[in-house]
């Protein structure tokens, strides 16, 4: 009998793709993957170094593994690996932790590994991580996140990715148009480009050989992929070409996820971010007018040091001045070794905790206003294969979840609907399928 194997990933979809990345070499090895209950041998429990409470839940995930199968291995790796192995190594259950680099060795790590009462650390200062490792996620026939940059050469003063991820780097365009193309032989019908910096493509062995708008001319040149989506990109690496290309692409489709992290000019520049918020403005003005059904999702911080109301008012007002279509709220929170940490200036929990309270509730403003522009459109939609309470769901191209009853026949399809209103729960809600009508969710 075959061993067993089970994931927990935490964080972004960068690390999806890495643990599904991670997954196919445990089954060439000849393990069976599955799911986290049932009594696996081996658990891998991919790490975030960005969601608060890293520590708490990497705990949790080991406890929660040993409950069910007490005698497995337990290795940890991901960013929290690579920033705190020796912190990991201590929590009870824990049989190794795994560096950024060695992540990617890991089926030779686990053939060597023995129960011992001390965890094994297999670890290397992160500039010693150089080399690109492609990783694109399987499982979900729908959509695939397909990896094409790695780490990060900013130095925003908030930020621990580039200590735990390295330098920016990139595979070659080649390499990723043909992986996309394997993507497309699955079945899979979207691709979402991911990476810690993706509008920094290019980079490789130090140098920059190519750049993103290259690799979009490329990738919309492949057959039988229906959509690709970009995850998001810096507003200052979000070229005019970029924009005009995907307003008449093939596949492209019209959503860009574009962190903007503050209002003001101010916290911008102590946050390090290589921009000023006029240009930002100039994107989505950019964007709304070639595009004006494109979905535009925005990330900001609040909270952050120095942060006063007024400079939190700035960045309110100007993101209520937008034509944006939802927000991802982060709250400060301090990471050791980032300059943010030693700044003065900290801001009390409680008007954190307010702050972010505000934008959530703009949030739900801007994504209800979106959603109603866009009813009484025609959408093509493509059903993914979750069920809810009776329900499936979708996307439109520019970003709108619908929902309609289940039918087996519309999963992975893409259907032509009519989105007639917005549902209790939030959602543009799909009627009969036949009749393309559609309630937006």
């Amino acid at each position: 009998m075959n061993k067993k194997v089970a994931f927990y990933t935490l964080g972004c979809k960068l690390n999806f793709s890495e643990t599904s990345s991670i997954g196919r070499q445990f089954q060439q090895a000849g393990y069976d993957t599955v799911a986290f209950h049932d009594k696996a041998d081996v658990y891998v429990i991919n790490t975030c170094s960005v969601t608060d409470n890293a520590d708490k839940k990497c705990r949790k995930v080991v406890k929660e593994a040993l409950k069910y199968s007490p005698n497995a291995y337990v290795t940890v790796v991901g960013c929290y690996a690579q920033l705190k192995p020796k912190e990991i190594a201590e929590i009870p259950g824990v049989d190794m932790v795994l560096g950024a680099a060695e992540k990617f060795n890991i089926i030779e790590h686990i053939d060597a590994l023995t129960k011992s009462d001390k965890a094994v650390i297999h670890h290397s200062p992160i500039d010693e991580t150089k080399q690109f490792v492609p990783s694109f996620s399987v499982g979900d026939r729908t959509r695939t996140f397909l990896k094409v940059q790695d780490g990060c050469d900013y130095s925003c003063t908030f930020c621990t990715i580039p200590l735990a991820r390295g330098a920016s780097r990139s595979g070659t365009i080649a390499d990723i148009v043909q992986q996309a193309t394997d993507i497309a032989a699955s079945g899979v019908k979207e691709i979402v480009l991911t990476g810690v910096n993706i509008g920094d493509f290019g980079i490789r062995n130090g140098s920059r050989e190519d750049r993103f708008f290259h690799l979009v001319q490329a990738l919309d040149e492949i057959e039988g992929i229906e959509r690709i989506r970009i995850s998001s990109i810096e507003p200052n690496l979000l070229s005019d070409e970029i924009i005009e290309f995907v307003a008449q692409s093939k596949r492209f489709v019209p959503h860009f996820h574009i962190p903007l992290q503050s209002g003001s000019d101010k916290i911008l520049k102590l946050m390090r971010r290589r921009y000023k918020r006029e240009l930002y403005k100039e994107r989505v003005e950019k964007i709304k007018a070639l595009m004006p059904h494109c979905c535009i999702g925005v990330d900001v911080i609040v909270g952050f040091p120095g942060e006063t109301r007024e400079d939190f008012l700035d960045t309110y007002n100007f993101i209520n001045s937008l034509d944006i279509s939802y927000l991802h709220v982060f709250t400060y929170s301090e990471r050791e070794n980032t300059i943010a940490a030693q700044m003065e200036g900290a801001v009390p929990g409680a008007h954190r905790s307010d702050r972010s309270k505000m934008l959530h509730i703009l949030s739900d403003k801007k994504r209800r206003a979106f959603y109603e522009s866009q009813l009484g459109s025609n959408a093509d939609v493509l059903f993914e294969s979750d069920v809810k309470q009776g329900y499936m769901h979708g996307f439109t191209k520019n970003y709108v979840k619908v929902r309609t009853a289940y039918d087996p026949l519309l999963v992975n399809e893409i259907q032509q609907v009519t989105l007639l209103e917005i549902s209790s729960e939030g959602e543009v809600e799909v009627a009969e399928i036949a009749s393309t009508t559609a309630l937006v969710h």
